[in-house]
C-alpha cells in the first residue's frame, strides 16, 4: 500500500463508502457507528490522510488565513511586529501569510493580487517607500476584503489603521536634546510623502518652536533613511561653516551612518556632536556609545492591528465608520545624547 498524501475519495474507494460517510466519521459525527469510524481512522492513518483545512475553510466562507505586506521583514521593526501580530492570530485560529514589497511599488502591486488569489479573510499593510499611487489597494476594497494600515499609513480617513505617534517621538527627541542645552540641532527626515516621516518632522519643528529656535534649511536633509543616507548628510553637515552640535533622525540606520563618519573625523560623541535616532533597533544598545533612539512598540503595533483585523472580520458585511488606533512612543535616552556640549 503507498505511502502518497490521500484524500477522502480514495478511502472511500478503499472501503466501498461513500465519501459523505467517509467524511462524517473523520470528524466524529455522532450518525456514524464506532467500527466504521474506527475502520476509516484506521485507514486514514495507513494512507497518511491529511486533512485539507483550507478547502474546508472555504466551503464555510472563510480561509482562516491572514494576510500582512510589509516592506521588508529585515531589521527589529517589522520583525517585531510580525510576532506581535500572529500571536494575536494564533490565538483566535488563523494562519498568517506574509508578503514583502522589499520597498518595491510594482512588488507591492504583487503582493496584493498574491493575497486576493490565496483568498485571504483580511489583509495588513504597511507600504513601501516609493509607493505614491495607492489605487491596488481598491481591488481589495471593491471585494470587501478587510484592510489594516500600519505604521506607513495612507493620509486618508477612508481606511482602518494602527500608528506609532511619530509627531510626539519627534518632539520628545528633539526636546531632549535641547533640554542637554543644544541649539543648533540638525534633522535627517525620510520621504515627505510618507506620513510618518511628515510627523517626525513636524514634531523637530514643534520642539525648536517652544524654544524660540528657527528651522534652518541647511540643518534638514531629507533621504531615502539608509545607512549611506547618513554617511553623505554627515559629511553635508560638516562642511557647513557653522555645523550643529546635535542630530536628530527620523531612523537609526541613517544615524549609524553619521555616526561613522564623526568617528572618522575624530570628533567626540556626544561631546562634539550628540545622536539621537528613531526606531531603537537592537544595535542601539551596542554602538559605542550607545544611541538615544524612539521606541516605536512594535509589539504592541502588531497586536493592535491584528485585532482590529480581526474585529473587521468578524463584521465582515456591516457598515462600521473606520477606525485608527495611535500607540504612543517611548524615548530611550543612552549615552550618545547625554550632557551638555563640551569646548575643545
Amino acid at each position: 500500500m503507498t505511502h502518497k498524501r490521500a484524500s477522502i475519495s480514495d478511502i472511500a474507494k478503499e472501503l466501498n463508502l461513500a465519501v459523505s460517510t467517509v467524511s462524517r466519521a473523520l470528524s466524529g459525527h455522532v450518525r456514524i457507528s464506532a467500527a466504521t469510524r474506527e475502520r476509516v481512522w484506521k485507514l486514514a492513518e495507513e494512507l497518511n490522510y491529511q486533512p485539507n483545512h483550507l478547502a474546508a475553510a472555504l466551503r464555510k466562507g472563510r480561509s482562516n488565513t491572514l494576510g500582512v505586506i510589509v516592506p521588508h521583514i529585515d531589521g527589529h521593526f517589522f520583525s517585531q511586529v510580525m510576532k506581535g501580530a500572529e500571536a494575536v492570530a494564533n490565538k483566535a485560529g488563523f494562519n498568517v501569510l506574509l508578503c514583502q514589497s522589499n520597498e518595491d511599488y510594482e512588488q507591492e502591486q504583487k503582493n496584493v493580487d498574491t493575497m486576493i488569489n490565496a483568498q485571504v479573510d483580511g489583509i495588513m499593510v504597511s507600504i513601501a517607500r516609493p509607493t505614491h499611487d495607492f489605487r491596488h489597494f481598491d481591488k481589495i476594497k471593491k471585494r470587501d476584503i478587510p484592510l489594516v494600515f500600519f505604521d506607513r499609513i495612507l493620509n486618508s480617513t477612508e481606511f482602518n489603521a494602527v500608528e506609532l505617534d511619530d509627531f510626539q517621538g519627534g518632539y520628545q527627541s528633539t526636546k531632549h536634546l535641547l533640554e542637554q542645552g543644544r541649539r543648533r540641532i540638525a534633522h535627517f527626515g525620510g520621504p515627505q510623502h510618507l506620513q510618518i516621516y511628515i510627523n517626525r518632522f513636524g514634531g523637530y519643528r514643534k520642539a525648536l518652536e517652544e524654544y524660540g529656535l528657527p528651522v534652518e534649511d541647511e540643518l534638514v536633509i531629507f533621504s531615502d533613511m539608509w545607512q549611506e543616507d547618513g554617511d553623505a548628510g554627515m559629511k553635508q553637515l560638516l562642511a557647513l561653516p557653522n555645523p550643529p552640535d546635535a542630530v536628530f533622525s527620523a531612523s537609526d540606520f541613517t544615524i549609524v551612518g553619521a555616526m561613522l563618519v564623526l568617528k572618522e573625523r575624530g570628533l567626540r560623541i556626544p561631546e562634539d556632536v550628540a545622536l539621537a535616532g528613531f526606531s531603537n533597533e537592537s544595535f542601539c544598545s551596542l554602538t559605542e556609545p550607545r544611541l538615544t533612539s524612539v521606541d516605536q512598540c512594535c509589539e504592541a503595533i502588531g497586536k493592535a492591528a491584528m485585532q482590529l483585523l480581526l474585529e473587521m472580520v468578524q463584521e465582515r458585511g456591516h457598515d462600521t465608520a473606520p477606525r485608527k488606533i495611535v500607540i504612543q512612543p517611548k524615548l530611550m535616552t543612552r549615552e550618545s545624547s547625554f550632557g551638555p556640549r563640551l569646548s575643545a
